[in-house]
């Protein structure tokens, strides 16, 4: 599957990452500058390590379609198999085809060698037990086993195999069917291509498909639907075509994109209020988790529906040991990470959210911009990232928290549950560090375009105390 950077050792030492790798819920780098296959087998042997004395003997591995993951899933496997794991390669494909894997197969781990929305030139490791994610302080120890080489040894056993027929399958099987769709397909070069060619076969109406070709150049646009202008093809496919919905997913398949018949954007946590709907009929008073970047809107409208709306820290692997804790039907992000704990796993997986919005569309007779037309409307900015240094990203935000804390009164709550979220009788805004790239991500909504500039202004003020700065694109109504 690889040739390696050079062989891997005989037998397994002390390894030490850079720190910058070891995030919040993954091991994620740039390719030649703090990730290399070393890392990944050092990887391969601490998470090897780690699930054997935990009782366990079987790892899924997979990896996205970037030019460097074939190599790094390889010099992983190599170091998981002398552990002594049984390692099973399900190939190429995205990460919510390596949980299924995991999920099916009753393995004891898995592994997903994916950059997700990151530039061509980073990679990483999303990684998985079978009843939990595995995040922050585990992926430290992680790191730690590796400095002090403290790694197990035994002789494992690696076999291909493909889950692509089964996964698909299973995705059908939520399907309910009804009406005919006609559905624009972006696939953004990313690792969702196969799948999606297959699912389309067997779906009835007309699939548009643009981008399906595998390629981790990604040569047409970034593989990240949360970014406007990522969304540009599939805007005019929808309106060109006259197309019922326009669906996108990144790089590695976990997150969505949706955009409605008129070809407007319809932000994630609005299609989370979709699914609180059907989810919130069968599980009244269920908790249902939104993360500090989502709308106000959708937490109202979970409690209007009887559901218990649960505010919770941005990170896919946060927002799964959330739900598992509450035992939640459904939980997501704005990032379009959306969780589905109702009739599936409780991972996220931008496909299987397709197959459940295809369902309301087939259960209504209006389009979808009617779908959520009682909501309120909001006036707000979709997400605004922002460069800063990688080494003082988390400094900035608590500095920001120390000097705002003093001022929280009764119309000024700062919640700090994952960077700060301000809120006033006029709206909020949020700030906070991304665990996955060396930005600050923030957003504002409100409930007029004179209280957003109110909100805006007052971000703009914060970060220019930390010396940088920030703009906001122009103001749009939700």
């Amino acid at each position: 599957m690889r040739q390696p950077e050079q062989a891997p050792p005989a037998a397994p030492g002390p390894y030490r990452f850079d720190p910058e790798i070891l995030r919040e819920y993954d091991v994620r780098g740039q390719v030649g500058k703090n990730l290399s296959e070393a890392d990944a087998f050092a990887l391969g042997c601490a998470f090897g390590t780690f699930v054997k004395r935990k009782g366990g003997s079987q790892v899924c591995v997979g990896y996205d379609g970037r030019e460097s993951s074939p190599g790094l899933a390889g010099a992983l496997i190599d170091g998981l198999l002398s552990t002594g794991m049984s390692v099973e390669n399900v190939g190429l494909g995205p990460t919510p085809m390596l949980y299924f894997a995991v999920k099916d197969h009753m393995a004891d781990g898995g592994i997903m060698v994916t950059g997700s929305h990151n530039p061509a030139d980073y990679n990483g490791f999303k990684m998985t037990l079978q009843s939990s994610p595995v995040f922050g302080e585990t992926i430290q120890e992680l790191g730690r086993m590796a400095a002090a080489g403290d790694f197990d040894t035994g002789e494992g056993q690696v076999r291909e195999s493909s889950v692509i027929a089964d996964y698909v399958e299973r995705l059908l099987r939520d399907f309910d069917g009804g009406r005919a769709l006609k559905i624009a397909w972006d696939c953004g070069n990313g690792s969702t291509g196969e799948i999606v060619r297959q699912l389309t076969q067997k779906l009835d109406g007309e699939h548009i498909l643009l981008f399906d070709e595998i390629d981790g150049s990604f040569p047409n646009h970034h593989p990240d639907p949360t970014v406007d202008e990522n969304l540009i093809d599939l805007i005019k496919t929808v309106k060109d075509r006259q197309c019922d919905v326009g669906i996108a997913f990144d790089g590695d398949g976990d997150r969505i994109g949706v955009v409605n018949e008129k070809g407007d954007v319809l932000r994630c946590d609005m299609l989370l209020a979709i699914y609180a709907r059907e989810v919130l009929e069968e599980r009244k008073g269920a908790a249902i988790i939104g993360d500090v970047k989502c709308s106000q809107v959708l937490f109202d409208e979970i409690a209007r529906l009887g559901g218990t709306p649960v505010m919770w820290k941005t990170g896919h692997s946060l927002i799964k040991d959330k739900m598992a804790q509450l035992k939640a039907p459904l939980a997501g992000e704005l990032s379009g990470h959306i969780f589905f704990g109702d009739k599936w796993y409780g991972f996220d997986d931008g496909m299987y959210c397709a197959i459940r919005l295809m369902n309301e569309l087939c259960d209504h007779e209006d389009p979808l911009s009617q779908i959520t037309a009682h909501l309120p409307k909001t006036f707000n900015t979709p997400e605004v990232r922002f460069e800063v240094e990688e080494s003082e990203k988390f400094d900035l935000v608590t500095k920001i928290v120390q000097d705002l804390k003093p001022l929280e009164s009764v119309d000024f709550h700062v919640n700090d549950i994952d960077g700060v979220r301000v809120t006033t009788p006029d709206g909020w805004w949020l700030l906070r560090a991304s665990n996955t790239q060396n930005v600050l991500v923030t957003r504002a909504e409100a409930n007029s375009a004179e209280a957003l500039e109110k909100m805006k202004n007052m971000v703009c003020t914060e970060v220019e105390k930390t010396g940088y700065d920030v703009s906001f694109p122009p103001t749009s109504k939700e």
